[in-house]
Formats: C-alpha cells, structure tokens, sequence
C-alpha cells in the first residue's frame, strides 16, 4: 500500500482482520475498510462473542462455554439434542457441528476442542436462517439486502456443515418491519456495546440470524462481507461501492444510501470431490466461458491455471452468480449456467434459494 500509495484497502478474509490489519494500516495513516483486531473478536472467539451478547442483551440461544471433554459431555446431555458445537477460534467455516444426536456430538469433540482448547455447546435453535449485513463507519450503519446462505453440504439442509453451498439475495427474504427489528434489537445494540468497550466497530458486521417464533436470534457474528454472500449481494448493487467503502473507512456515511437492482440474485457454489473432507485437487474445469456467455458471473475460489488450463485447487472451487426477474428465473438462470460447467468429482446443492420460493410470512 506504502510502494503504490493506495488511497483505499479493502479486507476480505476474517484471518488478517482478527490479526490487527486494520490496526496496522490506521497507525500508518492509511484508509482501509474493516474492524479493528478487538473488534474483529466478535467472529475470532466464539466465546468472547456469546459473552458479549449475553452482557448486551442482544437475542441469542443458550449456551454454555466447556473446556474438557468431560463438561462438554455433560452440557451435551443438558441441553439435548439436537445440539450445536461451536469452536472457540476461527475454522474457516467448518468450526461448527450441528450434531442429530448425542453420539454424533461426543464423537465431534476431539476435533473441535483441538483447534483452541474451548468449546461453545448451544442450544439449537429453529426457524429460517437469514445473513443480515451492514456496513458501519463507527457511528451509523448502513444495512445492505438480506442474504440467505445454505451452509448443508446437500440438498434439504442435510449432511455435514460448510463454509457455504450457496446464496441468494432477495428483497423479499424479510419485511420491512423484520428489517427493522433487526437493526433495532441486534445491529444497534451491538455498535452501542462495541462503542461502550472503546472497540468502535468499522467495516462490515455480519449477523447470522435465526429467525424463530420469538423473533431474530443471533447464531453467529462475522467481522467481514461473506462468502458467498458476497456474490449475489455485488450482482445486485447498481452504485459505486469504491466510494462507499471509502466513506466508510473515514467515517463519513452520513447521507449515503445504497441503490439495488430489484431483481433477485443466486449464487450456486461449485465444490471439489470430497469437499468439506479431504479434497482432491488438478481436476481440470471446462465450460466457465460457456457459463458465462449465458449471462453469469464466475466467481473463481478454488482454482489455479496450469498448462492444461483452469484446474480445481480447493474445497469450494467456482460460485456461478446469475439473475432473473423473479427468484424462480433467477434460480434457472443460475442453475443453467452451472450446468455448463464440469470437472471430476463436481459436486453442488441443487436446492439455493428454493426456501424463498416456499416461504411463507407466517411462518416466521
């Protein structure tokens, strides 16, 4: 950033951002979009964010912080199943069980308590997920559309968790009084209680929600956009985001709204042969032109260029992005272009977004 004398930086990942990048760059007087490393904590421990939400009140499921197997077996058998484990430190996704049944879970244990030493068990919660996101400079926030991720490895929200299998972004995910709870019972309350520590929180804060019968709960933070539900989200965005994100580093988003295209968007997430396990990697890709020439957008993951051309290189390999007039067409639309894709051992849901198709108001 010094050598090219970048005026703005823009921070993916979840590792640098819970690494002080931010802190880094703001010490040498650089404008960049993101949290600081306190801050950031909210995605980088779990515990420390179950504990500051249930210090600020804000609407979340029970739960209790174990440190052996022996209480997380206890804690297990406490709250039932099915249960939810929850790595304390960040996993790339896959810190999370969602275990059916007691054996299910103990057998989960070694693994997730491996990775810090601390585990989260929680109760499970029930209803529809929703990815609630905004963009804060400090002060205000600025919601962008609702998200819903499929985070099942297959088909009806079954088989082991992942990083994600899929998205779709559609105004009509949430009423516009839903929206406003939210912001009024989760997102607020957490920039008071951040700005209340002396963390002021910058960047993006992402809100994984279960929507219950008692209303939006908190199943998780992240301190970043998300993936993928970055890639419907930017299909649809019709402004300049440069801009917007510059404002955001510099603390000025006072008066800026950001326009939508009001067609839904789809994003299907293209995985690799063993995926969330163990992958096999230098599977030749063919058909992305294809794809894109139908209209999509390829959004490379998991990829490399070798002499013989785009080969897989990891878990969640391509997310082929289209839209449509309504959730249906964009759904086809993005199923066709997906469709025009192969390699060996290619796997991916064929359900995104079919919930948005069933839903029904009441039932939230």
């Amino acid at each position: 950033a010094d050598e090219n004398n970048i005026d703005l930086t823009i921070v993916g990942p979840e590792a640098p951002l819970v690494g002080g990048v931010v802190d880094q760059f703001r010490a040498a007087g650089r404008a960049i979009a993101g949290p600081t490393a306190a801050a950031a904590r909210l995605e980088g421990s779990k515990v420390f964010s179950k504990d500051f939400m249930s210090r600020a009140g804000i609407p979340t499921a029970r739960y209790e912080t174990v440190s052996t197997p022996e209480d997380a077996r206890r804690a297990i058998a406490s709250f039932g199943t099915p249960v939810v484990l929850k790595a304390d430190g960040l996993a790339a996704g896959k810190g999370v069980v969602v275990a059916q049944d007691r054996a299910a879970a103990e057998a989960a244990l070694p693994a997730l308590l491996s990775i810090t030493g601390r585990l989260v068990v929680e109760e499970f919660l029930r209803g529809e997920e929703v990815s609630f996101i905004v963009l804060s400079d400090g002060r205000r926030a600025v919601p962008l559309e609702p998200t819903q991720d499929h985070k099942c490895l297959l088909d009806g929200d079954r088989g082991p968790n992942t990083g994600g299998m899929g998205a779709y972004s559609d105004s009509n995910i949430l009423t516009g009084s839903q929206s406003e709870m939210i912001m009024d019972t989760i997102i607020e309350p957490t920039l008071a209680a951040m700005a209340a520590r002396s963390d002021r929180y910058t960047g993006f804060l992402y809100a994984g929600l279960m929507m219950t019968t008692q209303g939006p709960k908190v199943l998780e933070y992240n301190a970043r956009l998300g993936d993928p539900e970055t890639q419907p989200l930017m299909y649809r965005l019709h402004c300049d985001w440069a801009e917007v994100l510059l404002a955001a580093a510099n603390g000025n988003l006072a008066g800026v709204r950001l326009d939508w295209k009001p067609e839904p968007s789809v994003c299907v997430v293209v995985a690799a042969d063993g995926y969330p396990g163990a992958v096999r990697t230098g599977d030749v890709i063919r058909g992305i032109r294809e794809a894109e020439e139908s209209g999509a957008i390829v959004f490379h993951a998991g990829t490399r260029q070798s002499d013989r051309g785009i080969e897989t290189a990891g878990g969640r390999v391509l997310g082929v992005t289209a839209s449509g007039t309504d959730l249906r067409a964009a759904i086809a639309n993005a199923y066709s272009a997906t469709a025009k894709i192969d390699f060996e051992g290619m796997q991916y849901r064929r359900d995104i977004g079919a919930k948005g198709l069933d839903r029904r108001e009441a039932s939230w």
